[in-house]
């Protein structure tokens, strides 16, 4: 098979840190072993760190980010429950889908593509919902949604966010902002290959536990008897060994730089490519005010067509974008900085080949 070097500057994934490569090569010990599960604690308070939060029960679901949402909703959502979901991309329409699977009686809150959505609509949406849930970061539109509004006036509902693309990259305070349940994915801002979800949920939540999740591999009730359990840890599922050395080692990465400074880090790429692709002729997409640094979107200059521009810069260059997804598909250009990926150099790189396609 081909072993091609890519320079990773779509959606997701983004290049791994250097030292989390590294952890690959350890020795593969079992998962109950007894360094294995001081290592997985250790992993565990180092996500408590990079969420802000004092949560208990804080650790990597055993699969990725999408296993994270699963998880968030069916152990929480029970038939017949209502539940309000804020729509304003892909990954906000895909809540509602998991969240009816769940049973939920789901009111939508929907937003354009492209714009945030008023918090104070999802509090007003329904008086007494079981839960309020939103994207944090929305991945198919670069535009981040408030959530600390959400706390303050959710009332007796729980909150839950989904951190995918945010955790690591921005500022996300879940004690600080009373989120009650979030879940992310170690391949975006944490600069981890894909295949596990850290997911964090508060002691208030968790005596809304569903007793019998539809899901026997993602029951919290179970899995967190072997992820935080005192003495002797209960077997649930073998642990993604490898995977978790990857994680405590991006995550170390991350809290040796400082979370502020991996912020700063992120904010200046972002800052860079707002600044300078319009000089290009792309237009920034997303809502001023509420768009991400660690993704870009912008609409296409005319002349350079979507799949033959992302081809070249592929094939010519070694940097991935990402195309756009539902009603912008072809009119809209994702690009990614984050994690590891997120240096100067390479935003400067992407420019420079971006200059050389609508210059041809």
């Amino acid at each position: 098979m081909t072993h091609s070097d890519r320079i990773l500057m779509g959606p997701g994934p983004s290049n791994p840190y250097p030292e989390v490569i590294e952890a690959f090569t350890r020795p593969v010990l079992g998962h109950l072993d007894p360094e294995f599960i001081a290592l997985l604690d250790e992993i565990n308070e180092r996500l408590r760190a990079v969420w802000q939060t004092q949560n208990l029960l804080t650790f990597p679901v055993s699969a990725t980010g999408s296993a994270g949402m699963e998880a968030a909703f069916c152990n929480f959502v029970e038939p017949g429950d209502t539940v309000v979901i804020g729509v304003n991309g892909v990954f906000g329409t895909r809540m509602c889908d998991v969240a009816a699977r769940c049973g939920a009686d789901v009111v939508a809150v929907n937003e354009d593509w492209g714009r945030a959505i008023d918090p104070q609509r999802l509090i007003d949406a329904h008086p007494s919902p079981k839960l309020i849930a939103v994207v944090h970061a929305e991945t198919s539109t670069g535009v981040r949604n408030d959530i600390a509004p959400l706390g303050q006036g959710k009332g007796e509902a729980l909150l839950l966010v989904d951190c995918v693309t945010s955790l690591g990259g921005i500022d996300v305070d879940i004690d600080g902002w009373a989120v009650d349940i979030a879940y992310s994915g170690t391949q975006k801002c944490l600069g981890v290959p894909p295949g596990l979800a850290p997911l964090t949920v508060s002691e208030r939540a968790l005596e809304s536990l569903v007793e019998r999740p539809q899901s026997w591999y993602l029951d919290l009730n179970m899995i967190r008897a072997y992820v935080v359990g005192e003495g002797a840890r209960a077997y649930h599922h073998t642990a993604p060994i490898s995977m978790l050395y990857a994680l405590h080692a991006g995550l170390g990465t991350v809290l040796d730089e400082g979370l502020q400074n991996a912020w700063a880090r992120h904010q200046a790429c972002g800052d860079e490519l707002h600044a300078r692709l319009p000089e290009l002729g792309f237009e920034l997409w997303a809502q001023e005010g509420h768009r991400l640094p660690e993704l870009t979107t912008v609409t296409l200059p005319d002349g350079l067509d979507d799949a033959a521009g992302r081809r070249a810069l592929l094939e010519r260059y070694g940097i991935e974008v990402g195309g756009g997804l539902g009603s912008v598909a072809g009119k809209v250009w994702r690009i990614g900085c984050m994690g590891h990926t997120a240096r100067m150099r390479n935003v400067r790189m992407l420019l420079g080949a971006l200059e050389e396609l609508v210059d041809a």
